[in-house]
């Protein structure tokens, strides 16, 4: 039985679980969906004796059977690459190959980590923020909109009339190539808002005075947190803009903290989340977001522990 890795080919994270799984002689299939269909094959059946599709994946040096799949470790694979003579008016060929591979590998019967369908829902900011909530974790006062005047009203009514301006999205795409490139969170004052809200959704979240940060990163039942200290103030308005500034200490989760968490998993059907809280200085922890494909080798001294987590889940699953 194989472990899938959905991945592109420049991969650190997936590279660290690989690695693990390879020592510990567990058959493992890497592939980037974005091969298909330029230097990825597939062909499989479904009939009246069949309840699952049986066929394979064909790659350059190696095919894996869809039967032999134990689980998949879905990271971040790349959209799939068209042939070169075909132009961006082709966008049926693409939307054909997503359903057609996306559709086909969704479909098997085995553990995710996590599945896409579920990715995709619970890394949309209002669905995710209204689940934490129901979930007892606490969460800052947020308004998504597109009217500027809502949007100032809001933060004028805020403590110190500031707000934490955030992308709905995790990334968007540069000014200069197709690679996503990340959104930074910014301060806010009602005065620096302007018409050009209008222009699409926007995120406002309540300011709230944080002593530190918490990464914690569920792999399945496991909970694993550090606590993340900014010495800069790009990294204190937002560690991903400075992690040279950073510090971490491990931490333990406190009880309330990890009941919610668990709900969390529970209700979107994750295996693997990463959430980022932040503490303020009375040491309440308020669930800012949460990425259910989140990067967690930059913290020294939980990367190995996670690895071996999400390798423990992978080898262990049965379809």
């Amino acid at each position: 039985m194989t472990v899938l890795v959905l991945t592109r080919p420049t991969d650190a994270t997936a590279d660290l679980v690989i690695a693990e799984l390879n020592k510990r002689s567990v058959p493992v299939h890497r592939l980037d969906p974005g091969d298909f269909p330029e230097a990825l094959t597939m062909a499989a059946r479904i009939g009246p004796d069949r309840t699952s599709w049986e066929g394979a994946l064909r790659g350059q040096h190696r095919d894996v059977s869809l039967t032999d799949v134990r689980s998949v470790y879905y990271r971040r694979p790349a959209a799939h690459r068209l042939h070169p003579d075909m132009s961006g008016q082709d966008a049926r060929a693409a939307a054909e190959a997503r359903a057609g591979f996306g559709g086909l590998v969704a479909a098997l019967p085995c553990l995710w980590a996590n599945h896409p369908q579920r990715n995709a829902l619970a890394a949309l900011p209002p669905v995710a923020l209204a689940a934490a909530a129901r979930s007892g974790l606490s969460v800052p006062r947020t308004l998504i909109t597109n009217d500027p005047a809502e949007a100032r009203e809001f933060v004028a009514a805020l403590p110190g009339r500031v707000a934490a301006y955030k992308a709905l999205g995790t990334t968007h795409p540069s000014d200069h190539d197709d690679r996503p490139q990340a959104l930074w969170t910014t301060q806010v004052r009602p005065d620096e808002i302007n018409e050009s809200v209008r222009r699409t959704a926007h995120q406002f979240q309540e300011w709230v005075d944080k002593a530190y940060e918490v990464r914690l990163t569920a792999v399945a039942h496991s909970l694993f947190a550090a606590e993340i200290h900014a010495a800069s103030d790009a990294a204190r308005l937002d560690f991903r803009a400075d992690y040279d500034s950073l510090t971490y200490k491990p931490c333990e989760v406190p009880e309330l903290i990890a009941r919610g968490v668990h709900m969390l998993t529970l209700m979107f059907g994750l295996q693997y989340v990463a959430l980022d809280f932040l503490v303020n200085p009375q040491g309440r922890w308020y669930l800012i977001d949460v990425n259910p494909n989140g990067q967690w080798g930059f913290i020294p001294d939980l990367r190995t522990p996670i690895t071996r987590a999400l390798a423990d889940l992978l080898e262990r699953a049965h379809p």
